[in-house]
């Protein structure tokens, strides 16, 4: 019996799981727990049948115990439904990148400064009373589709820069990037993935209808405050309707994107059924965004970090689906994060790896005892697997931006890293 991936919820209900050491782990084991968080694996479910010898050997250079399942169920229910029970989409893209990714950083410096100078200008326009220009925004997502085709790792990158006093178009532009990216990632046509990234651009609207003194406020809102705070999707909704030629999937998004999949979100408590894919997607990068951006007051958590507080909110707040294909659309060190290897050296992540995900391409910034190195290197941690770089080379630990004083957006500026 050819034996297959077990998925969630149908695990026989009379298996055993027994702790094995890692020597002992042969092909076909199917591990249901390791030794270590799994958002620190290359593994990006708990629960995988171990199918091939490049498995045992990741997991022999991260854990040290395993436990298996000593009987599982074979899987013979048909291709699953789409979300929720909607139709899947009639085909999927597949996607190449067609460009090296350093080829690709040189034009996402241009592209992102003139998106993000272009979503200032209208959300200021807005701000002064104005309705959204939509021929601008939709230039401005059609660059940033155009780039993310070519290779979705370079305007990644950029989407890591903060910049205090553009915190509004900002964030609005990387919630359009990275829904793009995850987009590019579940094979949208390029349409599709237009009006995804619109939906993305155009999402917080409503907050610019809000005393910016309040939205600057940390800690707990007062009954009145929080009232305020939690009408916004009804302004950004109200904001778009008034805006001729806007794209009617963005006004749901809008409207909708604090909704939760359990239904305890805001503002009308939708549950699962009722919210849109495109929502669902705009939910989880909004999220993420918030989590991992550096404001002055509410210090920010790493891209790890924040992926571990969607693994865990699957299913609750995020739609569990797309929480794992977003995970695996961004990997677990995504491009622009601050890595610290296990010898003690510091460096930036230049391009995710979709097969090794916890051995990315990266570049060397500082040396052991935390000094700028002498001379700047790309190391592809992959390497590591064939056996030419050491173990010492492995990623310990994920940094936020600001580390060791290390800022992306400093980097961005000399033009570090885009010059190799």
């Amino acid at each position: 019996m050819k034996r297959k991936i077990v998925r969630k919820g149908q695990f026989d209900r009379n298996q055993r799981t027994s702790k094995i050491h890692i020597s002992e782990l042969q092909l076909g084991m199917y591990i249901s727990k390791l030794d270590r968080d799994w958002m620190e694996t290359p593994f990006l479910m708990q629960g995988f049948l171990v199918e091939t010898l490049d498995d045992i050997e990741i997991l022999a250079e991260l854990c040290e115990h395993v436990w298996i399942d000593a009987i599982f169920e074979e899987w013979t229910q048909p291709v699953e439904m789409g979300i929720n029970g909607e139709k899947p989409p009639a085909y999927t893209v597949r996607y190449i990148n067609k460009i090296a990714p350093q080829e690709e950083h040189r034009k996402a410096i241009g592209i992102y400064k003139g998106a993000r100078s272009k979503t200032k200008t209208m959300l200021d326009e807005i701000r002064l009373g104005g309705v959204v220009n939509t021929e601008e925004a939709k230039s401005t997502v059609d660059d940033c589709v155009a780039s993310v085709l070519r290779n979705p790792d370079a305007l990644m990158w950029m989407s890591q820069i903060r910049t205090e006093d553009e915190h509004s178009a900002e964030h609005s532009l990387n919630v359009c990037i990275l829904a793009i990216a995850l987009g590019r990632h579940l094979g949208m046509d390029k349409l599709d993935l237009k009006h995804l990234g619109l939906c993305g651009l155009l999402h917080d609207l409503g907050t610019l209808r809000i005393d910016p003194e309040l939205l600057k406020k940390r800690g707990r809102f007062s009954e009145r405050e929080e009232k305020i705070m939690k009408a916004h999707p009804i302004y950004g909704r109200n904001l778009l309707m008034a805006s001729p030629g806007v794209y009617h999937g963005a006004i749901d998004v809008a409207y909708s994107h604090h909704e939760r999949i359990d239904g305890t979100g805001y503002p009308r408590g939708l549950k699962a059924a009722g919210i849109s894919r495109f929502t669902k997607i705009i939910t989880l990068v909004d999220a993420y965004d918030d989590m991992t951006v550096n404001r002055i007051s509410d210090e920010s958590i790493t891209c790890t970090d924040a992926l571990k507080i969607i693994y865990r909110n699957r299913g609750l707040q995020f739609d569990e689906r797309l929480s794992l294909d977003f995970i695996k659309a961004i990997g677990l060190y995504p491009p622009g994060s601050i890595v610290e290897l296990k010898n003690g050296t510091v460096a930036l992540v230049l391009e995710t790896n979709h097969k090794h995900h916890h051995l990315p391409r990266i570049i060397t910034v500082l040396n052991p005892a935390k000094k700028p190195v002498k001379k700047q290197r790309i190391l592809n941690l992959e390497q590591i697997h064939s056996g030419e770089l050491g173990k010492p080379y492995l990623i310990k630990c994920v940094h936020r931006d600001g580390a060791f004083d290390l800022f992306i957006r400093e980097f961005q500026e000399m033009g570090l890293m885009f010059c190799h």
